[in-house]
Order: structure tokens, then sequence, then C-alpha cells
């Protein structure tokens, strides 16, 4: 761990454009609420950007919103005490999303690819799960053997994101980071 590397210079490419668009002082956490629409499981393992207020209430960080696909346009109607900066348009390939995620403090998604990524890579991510999710997150526990730098969070109540995303709140707010 980890077996996948991003490209230097896309990382650097990166940090400067995030460095222009992320509040000096501000902790960078990435946002995904939603998945592929056409999974078999996306009815319950996506969420709704709004099902994230609870982390926009959360001092000292700046949401970086790298969803992908129609679902996007929930950013628009966005209201929290954390900036919402969109970049998910500005993410090409994989390559961009690798770079991004070696420049953010903390992932915070659902389960999506990015989630495999970020885990792939190293790179510290809490990741959102269903009640009854892949078989790849097992039962009953907030970690996974395939990732040493994920945790999990998990649903107590079919479709029920709210105490998901307020357990992911009280952490971040007593949550130790470490430069990156």
């Amino acid at each position: 761990m980890p077996y996948l590397h991003a490209d230097p210079a896309r990382v650097a490419h990166w940090a400067e454009r995030l460095d222009g668009l992320v509040p000096k002082g501000y902790r960078r956490l990435g946002v995904i609420w939603a998945g592929r629409p056409t999974h078999n499981n996306d009815r319950n393992r996506s969420a709704l950007l709004a099902d994230f207020q609870p982390l926009g209430k959360v001092s000292g960080v700046a949401l970086l919103a790298l969803q992908k696909g129609p679902r996007t346009e929930q950013a628009g109607a966005w209201y929290g005490r954390a900036p919402l900066i969109n970049i998910g348009a500005g993410i090409e390939d994989y390559d961009d999303t690798m770079a991004i995620l070696d420049n953010l403090d903390l992932l915070v998604t659902v389960d999506t690819s990015v989630a495999h990524l970020a885990g792939a890579m190293g790179r510290p991510a809490w990741i959102m799960l269903p009640r009854a999710p892949d078989w790849r997150w097992l039962l009953d526990r907030s970690d996974t053997p395939w990732y040493p730098s994920v945790r999990l969070f998990r649903q107590q109540t079919v479709r029920r994101w709210d105490d998901v995303a307020q357990a992911i709140a009280t952490a971040l707010a007593t949550h130790a980071w470490t430069d990156t």
C-alpha cells in the first residue's frame, strides 16, 4: 500500500488550481454524493448533496465537489457555512482524480469508484455505506482490510443518510488533521 500513484505534473497542476479556489486556511474536503445512476444498487448507495448539510456546518473546511454526471446540478442549490467548490466538470479522467486526491485533506464519498481509487492510493477517505453494503465492505466494522486509509460510516436505517452525515460531521469536528 499504496499501489497507485498520481502523476507529479498533474498533482502540481491541480495544487496550483486548488490554491486559487480554496480559501486560505481551509481544509480541503472532497465530496461525492452519488455514484453511477445505472449501478444495480444505486438507489441505496447514492445520496443527495443536501444529505451532506451537516458537513457544511463544520468550521474550517471547504467542500470540493468531485461529483460527475447528471447529479452535479445539485451543487447549485448548496447552502452551507462551508464553501462548496464544484470542480467536477474540470475532471477529465482518473489521472485528474488521483491528482486531486493527492491535494485533498480528506475524501468523503458514498460507495463509488473514487472511494476505491483513494484506498488504492493510500489517501484518507471516509465512505458512507448503505444499510446493506456491497460485500467488499464486510459488516459491523468501521475499517476495511483492503484499504488501511479508509474509514467506514454505515447507515442504521435504509436510505437514511442524516445519521451518517451527522456522525461524519461530529468526527470531522474532532479530527486530528495531518498535513498531506
